[in-house]
């Protein structure tokens, strides 16, 4: 079984620093540090962990944000699920972890970023969370040294996830959620993983024409409402998204 619980003592942080080392592979400068860890905990932010036994296997955390009007939010900047851990529930886990956490002190909305090139995860945000997608950053990050990364701008997608929502309701109940006809498609080869590895400037071609599709509908003030998968592609269905 494995126990999701808040991290509070330094040992933790330490071992979630560690993590990140073995999950991404950063170079050490690139690293989140344990100070992060402490601070976000005593400002309103999140630190949970994963564990398996007394073997932490995962974390996230998050930190408080601030949008214009003084609406409150919480930015989830770091999930990190070991390897062998993955495609096991782990990360949902953490995710609803942070979403009872929230709902506890009225908090509506989480955010986060995410490789749009990362279909699996694309999958998760939108058809196992219900988050919808409304902007498009390029090289957010600039380049980093993670070897999952590729080499590649660190273009992201922002995930927003109104927790309290119908949608994101009925979607984490494993509920058809009947959502809004899909205006446009933007379609990912589901091999781009290896297509990263073996031919990065292949990657960079998919990562462009990706980008100006999404800025384009989002310009027509579409949203990411829905994702679907085959062994061919991981396609984002855009549409118009109802605050319900």
């Amino acid at each position: 079984m494995i126990e999701v619980r808040p991290l509070a003592a330094h040992t933790d942080f330490e071992e979630a620093v560690r993590l990140q080392q073995e999950i991404w592979g950063f170079d050490e400068i690139e690293l989140l540090p344990l100070r992060l860890f402490v601070v976000a905990t005593k400002v309103g932010g999140q630190a949970f962990g994963a564990f398996d036994g007394k073997r932490m296997v995962g974390f996230c955390l998050a930190i408080p944000g601030l949008k214009p009007g003084g609406k409150s939010y919480l930015h989830s900047h770091m999930l990190g699920v070991l390897p062998e851990y993955q495609n096991s529930g782990v990360g949902r886990k953490l995710k609803l972890a942070q979403r009872a956490e929230a709902l506890e002190r009225s908090i509506e909305l989480i955010e986060w970023t995410f490789d749009p090139l990362e279909i699996k995860n694309a999958f998760f945000n939108m058809e196992r969370l219900g988050a919808i997608v409304r902007r498009y950053v390029l090289n957010q990050y600039g380049t980093t040294s993670s070897h999952l990364h590729g080499g590649l701008p660190t273009d992201r997608c922002t995930a927003e996830w109104w927790i309290g929502s119908g949608r994101a309701k009925t979607i984490i109940a494993c509920q058809e959620f009947q959502r809004s006809p899909v205006e446009a498609r933007i379609a990912i080869p589901a091999d781009i993983a290896a297509i990263r590895a073996g031919d990065p400037k292949r990657a960079r071609e998919i990562q462009h024409q990706a980008s100006e599709e999404f800025r384009q509908a989002f310009d027509r003030g579409l949203a990411v409402i829905g994702f679907e998968r085959s062994e061919e592609t991981g396609t984002y269905l855009l549409g118009q998204w109802e605050s319900r």
